[in-house]
């Protein structure tokens, strides 16, 4: 991780509601996040994280600023189908298996059905559910769905993941297991990450750095450096290093007005 990847720069998001009054989601927002980075945006509900997320997915375009990557637009990386993107559902079709679902993007972009099949198992298999392929979405679990669209969203190799709070509808016994298994996957990977959460504990065991917002309108109140050694395994979690990492993030909210 040297090279800055993303710029962001002094992005504002203002919308307007049903009634016709003016929305601010996001105030001047500037951040570098760099190659292979894994970024947590964290914040209360209404923050705009995930406003920012789809902005810099070319889903949103901003009122002002801009978002450069590699030197490039976000609307010229979309194109080249360089994002991966993982919702807080998986949406999967229940008419497809798991299979047919991780290689619909690969269909839609052309990809010869012999490097589809060798991708659909290179996949399954990063995301533990190689004998799980002929299966539908409903003879699986929550959690299982959720891998399948971590899956899916990795088939076309890319190079930036976004994830818009995956995990937030789990158990927390699924979570924290996802959450290490989502760091194994991203090891491999090498992608560049940028993880929305509102969970204060996850977005510490996850993260390079946690860039922390505050309530609406969406401001940066701090980026806090997460020094904790790697790979990250879930005891971590019970250490006194965490604690304060947790402890310090908590203090970033309680110092500004929530």
């Amino acid at each position: 991780m040297s090279e800055t990847q993303i710029q962001v720069k002094d992005v504002s998001m203002v919308y307007t509601n049903n009634a016709g009054e003016k929305i601010n989601a996001l105030d001047s927002v500037s951040l570098d996040i760099k190659e292979g980075e894994f970024i947590s945006l964290l914040g209360p509900s209404g923050c705009g994280k995930t406003t920012l997320l789809r902005i810099i997915a070319d889903l949103l375009q901003p009122t002002d600023g801009e978002i450069i990557i590699d030197g490039q637009s976000p609307r010229d990386i979309r194109i080249k189908q360089e994002y991966g993107i993982v919702f807080q559902q998986p949406v999967l079709y229940d008419w497809r298996t798991v299979r047919r679902n991780i290689c619909l993007p690969m269909e839609i972009m052309g990809v010869p059905k012999k490097e589809r099949t060798s991708r659909i198992d290179e996949k399954l298999d990063l995301v533990g559910l190689k004998d799980f392929g002929k299966k539908y979405p409903f003879e699986l679990s929550g959690g299982m769905q959720q891998r399948v669209g971590i899956a899916r969203a990795l088939a076309l190799n890319p190079k930036y993941l976004l994830m818009d709070e995956p995990f937030s509808a789990l158990d927390e016994f699924t979570r924290e297991k996802l959450n290490e298994d989502l760091l194994e996957i991203w090891g491999k990977t090498k992608s560049t990450v940028i993880f929305v959460t509102h969970n204060i504990p996850e977005s510490v065991f996850l993260s390079d750095r946690v860039i922390v917002l505050t309530p609406h309108p969406g401001k940066l109140a701090a980026v806090v450096d997460i020094d904790l050694p790697r790979p990250r395994r879930n005891e971590l979690r019970d250490s006194p290093e965490f604690f304060e990492y947790v402890a310090k993030i908590r203090k970033c909210f309680q110092e500004v007005k929530m």
